[in-house]
């Protein structure tokens, strides 16, 4: 059942050619049914969505929390300049790539492609970067070209899947964290020049030492790094618990099966590029992983992207994805709100 009501929030002014006015906007906190993400659609074309958000800047934070992220539809975003502006109305603090995972692009200030991944794989549910100790609490999409088919962001509540989870396997974790083994190998994952976007060693040694990352050059070209990190957070504003880490996303169970099988028969298990532990370094039960993916898949929801949607995640409390796609598709990212715990317990 569809339920649209407004609340509130201010109209949003039309821009472009148009007589220059004032277009309705609507709020649907259960739409096709789903309730994640919420969302806000201008009744018109021409809307300018950052002048909409600057002038509701305080119910769309609020809206957020609350909902875990905000779907914005129908209003003219032309392009990555005009998703830069709506950012700033967002966030004032858009962030740089760091610490790097995965392969993307700049495209403008701060704005990169979401991450270059073969089109006929998907990407599972993670938290950007919780891995750091510095992570973003809010990561925003636009949708530049939608793909022909396929090529959806499916989402999932953080705080509903730690309530998913068994107390006494969540208990463990809080106990000893989830330990991240990290290793950067030339043609077989990003290079270490890559993720620190520096090619100088010494540079990545202060990096490392500052991060509370354990740093290790097995050749010159190869650098193992080591670092633990909690598995459940606590929202900075909402106050609010919620599952936020990559042991599932990282482990190497998680890759496609030929993939997995092939790196597992030509490189000992401390090479691998991505893996994961619980804190003291013990293995994570298949059982426990399991049970992991099937929190996730249980609060899974998605949408169909249209042109120049954008999508607001709170980092914190949704874990986003992607699906495969076929033909052409664009959709750009960008980070904001750093919250940074280092040296100190979050």
């Amino acid at each position: 059942m569809t339920q649209t009501h407004h609340v509130s929030l201010g109209p949003a002014p039309v821009i472009g050619r148009r007589k220059a006015g004032r277009a309705p906007v609507s709020v649907s906190e259960r739409w096709d049914d789903r309730t994640l993400p919420a969302l806000v659609q201008a009744a018109v074309p021409g809307a300018d969505l950052a002048a909409w958000i600057r002038d509701n800047k305080t119910s769309v934070d609020r809206l957020a929390h609350q909902a875990g992220a905000v779907l914005f539809r129908g209003f003219e975003v032309p392009g990555a300049e005009a998703f830069r502006t709506a950012m700033s109305a967002l966030s004032p603090t858009v962030l740089d790539y760091g610490e790097r995972s995965s392969p993307r692009s700049e495209v403008t200030n701060r704005i990169y492609t979401s991450t270059e991944h073969p089109a006929d794989q998907r990407i599972l549910l993670h938290n950007e970067q919780s891995y750091t100790v510095d992570w973003p609490t809010r990561i925003v999409f636009y949708c530049e070209r939608a793909a022909t088919r396929g090529g959806r962001t499916p989402l999932a509540d953080s705080r509903r899947v730690l309530a998913r989870l068994r107390p006494e396997m969540v208990a463990k974790f809080v106990r000893l964290g989830v330990s991240y083994v990290r290793n950067y190998l030339p043609g077989i994952s990003l290079s270490w020049q890559e993720a620190f976007q520096t090619d100088r060693r010494e540079d990545v040694a202060a990096y490392c030492r500052r991060a509370d990352i354990t740093a290790e050059w097995v050749s010159e070209n190869h650098l193992r790094t080591r670092q633990v990190r909690p598995a459940v957070r606590t929202h900075p504003l909402t106050g609010e618990q919620t599952w936020f880490n990559h042991a599932v996303f990282f482990h190497v169970t998680s890759l496609p099966e030929e993939v997995a099988g092939a790196l597992l028969a030509s490189l000992p298990e401390q090479d691998l590029p991505y893996h994961t532990f619980y804190g003291d370094g013990t293995p994570i039960e298949d059982v426990t992983l399991a049970e992991i993916r099937a929190a996730l898949e249980a609060e899974t929801t998605a949408f169909d992207w249209r042109p120049a949607d954008v999508l607001l995640v709170e980092n914190m409390l949704c874990a986003h994805a992607r699906e495969p796609f076929e033909g052409p598709r664009r959709i750009l990212t960008a980070m904001a709100d750093p919250i940074s715990t280092f040296g100190r317990t979050a």
